[in-house]
């Protein structure tokens, strides 16, 4: 019974630490996007004096490799099709984490006059619930932006947040982050192709479960 219980409280920590484990992702698509038709994507700065960071390298280097090999897309600063810009933020923040609590387990004394010799009653200890606290955490965030190079219109915003070790992200929260991001683009659209009707070129509304703007 006390394994039991055991085993009862680590399943349970198990699935909630899988419920709280990787980026959490978001898509937003222009209705008039056709993705299709875009082949190449250069990088674009917003009009201020900075240098570029180690950190700055590293999400335009994770990203543009996720283009090219999940899209299919060249880097191209000439005649580019997209351009593309991002922003990341670092901030304090906390989880909710969840301890397993079990009652004393022990045993007692007893005299059996009988025999009059004593002997003990074990008490296995008992699932009691959870002691649930806050934990002090990093968040970071990643957002990506493109944008049409000839109308200039936005096609797409995606962003994912995680939690990370500290103030700056590093080389593998990077990664993590803006493959999370191209995962929910990928399996969005696949997902939306399956209610796209051919007959009349437009998206079942009803059906369609992406957010659009």
């Amino acid at each position: 019974m006390k394994r039991l219980f055991t085993l009862l409280g680590l399943s349970a920590i198990f699935v909630i630490v899988l419920a709280g484990c990787g980026p959490t992702a978001h898509i937003e698509t222009s209705n008039n996007a056709n993705f299709n038709q875009y082949r190449s994507f250069t990088w674009v700065d917003p009009k201020v004096d900075h240098k570029e960071g180690l950190i700055e390298e590293r999400i335009k280097s994770a990203i543009s490799s996720e283009l090219q090999r999940s899209r299919g897309w060249r880097e191209d600063s000439r005649n580019p099709d997209v351009l593309l810009s991002y922003d990341v933020l670092t901030e304090k923040s906390s989880r909710v984490q969840s301890d397993p609590m079990y009652s004393w387990g022990g045993f007692r004394t007893f005299y059996n006059p009988y025999y009059r010799r004593f002997y003990n009653v074990y008490y296995p200890s008992m699932f009691m619930g959870y002691d649930t606290y806050e934990v002090p955490t990093n968040e970071g965030t990643i957002a990506i932006t493109m944008v049409d190079a000839k109308t200039e219109k936005t096609i797409l915003q995606g962003w994912a947040t995680d939690e990370v070790d500290g103030r700056r992200l590093n080389s593998a929260e990077v990664n993590r982050i803006v493959a999370a991001i191209f995962k929910k683009w990928n399996s969005q659209e696949k997902y939306s192709d399956r209610y796209y009707s051919r007959s009349n070129d437009r998206y079942d509304r009803r059906a369609y479960p992406a957010r659009r703007y």
